[in-house]
């Protein structure tokens, strides 16, 4: 199955940690930026809360608006184009918890990230978007190795979160650091090699 029938077969819950897995995995592209734990981003703690209980109300989404804010505040300030994928997420923060705005959301977070490993696979060029959502889609001739992995992680994110057994919203975490991990590593990479 691909991402998109995955992301159009799950529910609210699954749909806003997903989403929220994808913007947490990008923070790392944040870490270059001077004062950002002025601004109040811890970046790996950040959205630690919003993980640990994805619930269907108004509080839950008030509390990510604010991180959001947060975040977009910060990826004003960061060096470079990727910074600003984090920020395009931030500020696609659904306006109600509802199915079809977190399916937007969902569908342009993970866009993004797909985005984000393939300019830090070196395979930038016009149409990035456009690639991606091919990915997206199932199609996934020329894939480079790290935005494979990366939608391989998405793919088996969303499959976690449809186990109703009561560990896939831990599961799916775990996946996710995987995920960050491996981001944080390929943008320090790339940083070193431009500096």
């Amino acid at each position: 199955m691909s991402l998109v029938e995955l992301i159009g077969r799950a529910d609210d819950r699954s749909l806003a940690a997903s989403a929220v897995a994808c913007l947490d995995r990008c923070l790392p592209l944040l870490e270059y930026v001077d004062g950002a734990d002025r601004l109040g981003l811890d970046m790996d703690l950040a959205l630690r809360p919003l993980w640990s209980a994805v619930e269907g109300d108004d509080a839950w989404l008030g509390r990510l608006r604010r991180v959001a804010a947060v975040v977009e505040r910060v990826a004003g300030h960061a060096p470079g184009e990727l910074a600003g994928f984090a920020r395009r997420m931030a500020a696609a923060v659904p306006a109600a918890y509802t199915g079809p705005e977190l399916r937007a959301w969902a569908e342009e977070c993970s866009t993004a990230v797909l985005e984000v490993h393939l300019r830090l696979d070196g395979a930038a060029e016009l149409g990035d978007g456009v690639r991606a959502k091919a990915y997206l889609n199932g199609e996934t001739d020329g894939i480079t190795p790290l935005t494979a992995g990366e939608l391989r992680r998405q793919t088996e994110l969303l499959e976690m979160l449809a186990d109703d057994s009561g560990c896939g919203l831990s599961n799916a975490l775990r996946l996710s650091n995987e995920g960050k991990r491996v981001l944080r590593a390929a943008a320090s990479r790339r940083a070193r090699s431009q500096g």
